[in-house]
């Protein structure tokens, strides 16, 4: 069996660059770990006499014994370049052979170093190919993996070649026991790592990719909707302060519609269109996907956008709707849910889980119909929606029993 952890030199005439004299150039081959690295030894000899078993040129001519000083000397050159470098290094490739030798410097890469240059790339292209929730959330990352190697390493920072499958899964039990991060949101994190190891791997920076044996799970999370009558009693509430009609009325819309924050906060009246079928729609594409999601509109939406037909953020800022920013918004939800007697902690995320499975599905809408109308560029992702609650199983089977009763009258009716 072939040994790839053998070191090795072989001195070689590349024929395939024989020059217009019929010279050809010679170079030194360095073979470690199964991978290879040439160098150009500058000199070009007559293929005729070149002695491919010695790797020497063959004569006594001063031309000849000046080739093979050129050829020993690399030979030797190279071998103490490996020698010094398992003095000083863990991890030697072929290539850091040939810069050791050839004198090149050797940009040694560096995690956050290189974090940091992906994050400045992203943020250049926010509102062109990202959301600026994209590059808030790498940072976010970056910030943890820097804490962490402070607190594991006490090092501002790592080299790429260092990180070892231990690093990942290292980092996992600290984001889980020091930070007290759950369990998927950790892996969220660590796959953003992924996102910038890869980028290090794919550049050559790295050999090795620490992740080959490291797989991100993810536990199932239990989506927390409102039913009808807790949208019912939110709708019916009167506010006494503005600010939480208008946040209510946001949340509300987002229930009725099945948008995200970032896709109502960026609605405008130009979304809102009525064909020629005197049905009013919604059309608008994603952010985060950038696919159409277009939502034809229940009442209950447009009594909400008629409401603001003279609000200022209609009149001045030409918003749909008055929308508050995100962490508002969730703190304002609390607020509401209060004191309109909603148990459930109200967030924005929950308006798309209640139009996605109370206002759509458990009204027999087309599981195809929802997916579309939410903007899913997956099939599957639109089906963990697709949960039968107990209310709708006893709807269902109380219309096969009317059913069966009723064809079992028609049988009598026969028989008789």
């Amino acid at each position: 069996m072939k040994n790839v952890q053998k070191f090795s030199v072989l001195i070689w005439a590349d024929k395939r660059k024989t020059d217009s004299q019929g010279m050809v150039p010679l170079y030194a081959r360095i073979t470690y770990l199964g991978k290879r690295s040439e160098i150009s030894l500058g000199r070009k000899v007559d293929p005729e006499k070149w002695d491919v078993e010695s790797g020497y040129l063959k004569g006594n001519g001063q031309d000849a014994k000046d080739v093979n000083a050129t050829i020993s000397e690399s030979i030797y050159g190279i071998r103490r370049a490996f020698e010094d470098l398992k003095r000083l290094e863990d991890f030697i490739t072929a290539e850091k052979i040939k810069r050791k030798f050839t004198g090149e410097e050797e940009k040694r890469r560096m995690l956050l170093e290189v974090f940091d240059e992906h994050n400045n790339d992203l943020e250049k292209l926010v509102d062109k190919d990202f959301v600026k929730a994209t590059l808030t959330k790498y940072k976010t990352v970056r910030k943890k993996t820097a804490e962490y190697i402070q607190f594991r390493f006490k090092k501002p920072d790592v080299y790429l070649e260092s990180i070892d499958y231990a690093f990942v899964t290292g980092l996992e039990m600290y984001l889980k026991t020091v930070d007290g991060i759950e369990h998927n949101t950790a892996m969220r994190y660590i796959k953003n790592l992924k996102k910038i190891i890869n980028l290090a791997v794919n550049n050559q920076w790295m050999s090795h990719n620490p992740f080959n044996l490291f797989k991100c799970t993810y536990n199932k999370v239990k989506r927390v909707e409102l039913e009808w009558e807790e949208i019912s009693a939110l709708a019916a509430y009167e506010f006494k302060v503005k600010r939480l009609a208008e946040v209510r009325d946001t949340f509300l819309f987002c229930c009725y519609t099945g948008y995200a924050f970032i896709d109502v906060d960026k609605l405008t009246p130009q979304h809102v269109i009525t064909g020629a079928d005197e049905v009013t729609w919604v059309k608008t594409t994603r952010t985060k996907t950038e696919i159409e999601s277009n939502v034809p509109l229940i009442p209950q939406a447009i009594e909400i956008i008629n409401r603001y037909a003279d609000h200022n953020c209609r009149i001045v800022e030409n918003r749909l709707l008055p929308v508050k920013s995100n962490q508002k918004m969730n703190a304002y939800l609390k607020e509401i849910g209060d004191l309109a007697g909603i148990e459930k902690v109200l967030t924005t995320h929950i308006a798309r889980h209640t139009f996605a499975t109370t206002v759509t599905l458990e009204n027999d809408v087309p599981l195809e119909t929802v997916s579309r109308m939410l903007g899913h560029t997956k099939f599957s992702t639109t089906q963990i929606y697709a949960k039968m609650k107990d209310k709708k199983v006893n709807r269902d089977m109380q219309a096969l029993k009317a059913r069966l009763i009723a064809n079992q009258r028609i049988t009598e009716l026969v028989e008789v």
